[in-house]
């Protein structure tokens, strides 16, 4: 039995359990069980707070995605989980670790903004299992002849990134496990389907490794709004729509320049959870 807090990032909804109040064996079988929408609490994925070794850290947030697997970021869950640490301790700011680094996060009006590290192109750290032009991936499926020339990158977690021209007629449910199951990711990736919108606006969908298609991806606008200003297509600061809302990413362009992403944390309810 433990206590839990549900939240949502724009239809992305987790699970929230802190360990620093609750001792538990989190198998990979509990996990799912928690996570099933019929059976469980229902959530894209679970989030897992302790205590972080640096007292400069406010927490540490550990992720499992709905299917029992391990993720090192999601953009979300952090807006998610500093939302509810601001309200708990009265604070505008907070640090947040995961296994991707440390998020630093403020309170901008009504939104959750966090300042995520640079992204990186390089093959080794994305990872791919082999060296690959990251630019320009030879990846793709015949029957989707849209589906062709995609970015690869990471922004504490793999994605790679594909542009359309429009997303009509798109099966993610059919494309998405395919992609996100290819050798050429030894850890899986996150597929992103992108159309540009106009200037400085992104429409976007998003299947998540582990967990499938989702309402928003916060990691997944980050990674597609940077793979658009990489390619040239749009410049500093872009609003990326997705199902569930929208999301305002910006990014300076530079090697160890910061992401930031901005967006809203919706505490829904709380309970206890008979494991």
């Amino acid at each position: 039995m433990f206590d839990f807090l549900k939240m949502h990032g724009l239809g992305n909804d987790f699970v929230i359990i802190d360990l620093r109040e609750n001792i538990l064996d989190l198998s990979d079988n509990l996990v799912r069980a928690v996570c099933d929408r019929r059976t469980g609490i229902g959530c894209d994925q679970l989030i897992l707070l302790s205590n972080p070794l640096s007292s400069e850290i406010t927490v540490f947030m550990g992720i499992r995605n709905a299917d029992g697997s391990e993720a090192g970021a999601c953009g979300n869950a952090t807006r998610c989980v500093a939302d509810m640490l601001m309200r708990k301790m009265q604070t505008d700011f907070v640090k947040i670790e995961t296994e991707a680094g440390v998020l630093e996060c403020w309170r901008s009006g009504n939104d959750i903004r966090v300042k995520l590290g640079p992204p990186t192109f390089e093959w080794r750290d994305i990872p791919l299992s082999k060296p690959c032009d990251t630019m320009s991936l030879p990846i793709g499926l015949s029957k989707y002849a849209q589906l062709k020339d995609p970015i690869t990158l990471s922004v504490g977690n793999p994605h790679v990134v594909f542009f359309l021209e429009a997303l009509d007629g798109l099966n993610m449910n059919e494309v998405g496990p395919v992609i996100e199951n290819d050798p050429l990711f030894p850890e899986r990736v996150n597929v992103n389907f992108a159309v540009l919108a106009g200037e400085s606006k992104i429409m976007l969908r998003v299947w998540e490794r582990g967990s499938g298609a989702t309402l928003a991806c916060g990691t997944g606008a980050c990674a597609t709004a940077v793979a658009a200003m990489k390619r040239g297509l749009i410049n500093g600061k872009v609003e990326v729509e997705q199902a569930g809302g929208n999301l305002l990413v910006e990014w300076a362009g530079g090697p160890e320049s910061p992401i930031y992403m901005t967006g809203k944390a919706t505490q829904v309810f709380t309970g206890t959870y008979n494991a």
